[in-house]
């Protein structure tokens, strides 16, 4: 189980105006073999939203690499499962999907904001020289919401990895 609390306020000049969010997230995952189960749940209280200074780095787990889930008392819930081929034999070889929702996303609009992504990952990692520690992992990302822009993405995601000590 992995769970999360913040609390942001705004100190300082106070340039990006009035900042108030609390934020929970926790994750539980149950694992069998090579399977991993997930289900979470993140919720925003407060009169803003969370608040950033990079995207996609934060505490909070309900952030995807297209949509965030962190909007002015957005509620979302994760599912996820997760399979390594290692199981099989086949070590470097990992599997992923997840699917997130949102709802109650206050828009100023007159209208509750919905919000949802699914993600299809499937990746490898080279476990033998030359090519030790390079991963290759290719994404599908499919989101829609009815208060922003919907996107279809697939993405090549290429890193490397090496010891220093």
């Amino acid at each position: 189980m992995e769970a999360n609390c913040v609390r942001c306020s705004e100190e300082g000049r106070k340039l990006v105006g009035k900042v108030y969010n609390q934020a929970f997230f926790s994750l539980l995952s149950a694992k069998l073999g090579g399977h991993t189960f997930y289900a979470g749940y993140q919720g925003m209280y407060g009169d803003s939203p969370f608040p950033r200074v990079f995207l996609n780095v934060s505490a909070l787990g309900n952030e995807l690499p297209t949509y965030e889930f962190v909007s002015t008392h957005e509620r979302s819930f994760q599912l996820r499962y997760d399979y390594d081929f290692a199981a099989l034999g086949v070590p470097g070889l990992l599997a992923s999907t997840r699917y997130v929702t949102g709802d109650y996303v206050k828009t100023g609009m007159g209208y509750e904001g919905k919000d949802w992504e699914r993600d299809l990952d499937l990746s490898y990692t080279f476990q033998a020289a030359p090519l030790k520690g390079l991963g290759v992992r290719v994404r599908n990302a499919l989101a829609r919401s009815n208060c922003r822009t919907g996107i279809n993405e697939n993405r090549l995601i290429i890193s490397y990895t090496w010891t220093l000590f």
